[in-house]
């Protein structure tokens, strides 16, 4: 995945809430959650929601492919699960934190729940929203403008993304070809 030419932070507050060391620690958590999403079949994307006070109050990974669901991207999941828990659809001064930039389905959810930061791992220059190919966070038309953090543990994130997508084309060119995925059963 490509940079793209965003500045580390674009908002009107000068620092994010996180340092860059809980940016990184919260991000490595993710991953692993990720990684166990990928397992399941699932593009390799999770969120969390931290809130004013560093706790997390929402956790989301896709669950498109399982659940039959187009709305079931992790930063959506982890949104609906902060919501509930706090009683309130507003993210004011709360952090999402995510393994791939969010697309624009859940940068414009971000700006709906007013989430304060949006710290993420793999810029995506393709259908990125906050940055990647545009940018719904800095939109004049937006009325809610929110902090942005991109590329934090973007080689690794970027990797585990670039090894699911080459390991389930493999696995289409096995079926389309014919060569089981997995060697038949003895017996």
């Amino acid at each position: 995945m490509a940079l793209c030419s965003q500045p580390r932070c674009s908002a009107l507050e000068p620092v994010p809430p996180l340092s860059d060391d809980l940016q990184r620690f919260w991000m490595k958590r993710l991953l692993r959650l990720a990684a166990a999403c990928g397992e399941r079949g699932e593009i390799p994307v999770a969120a969390v929601v931290l809130d004013e006070h560093g706790r997390a109050v929402g956790w989301g990974s896709n669950h498109r492919q399982l659940d039959q669901k187009p709305l079931g991207h992790a930063e959506l999941t982890a949104l609906e699960q902060a919501a509930r828990l706090r009683g309130d659809w507003r993210m004011n001064g709360c952090t999402l934190l995510v393994t791939l930039e969010p697309c624009p389905m859940c940068a414009g959810a971000l700006v709906q729940a007013r989430v304060g930061w949006v710290v993420f791992g793999a810029h995506d220059v393709k259908r990125g929203a906050l940055g990647g190919c545009l940018n719904l966070a800095a939109d004049p038309s937006a009325h809610h403008h929110m902090g942005v953090v991109g590329g934090v543990l973007e080689d690794a994130c970027s990797q585990q993304l670039e090894l699911w997508f080459r390991r389930r084309r493999q696995q289409q060119q096995r079926l389309k070809s014919g060569t089981p995925a997995a060697p038949p059963p003895a017996g």
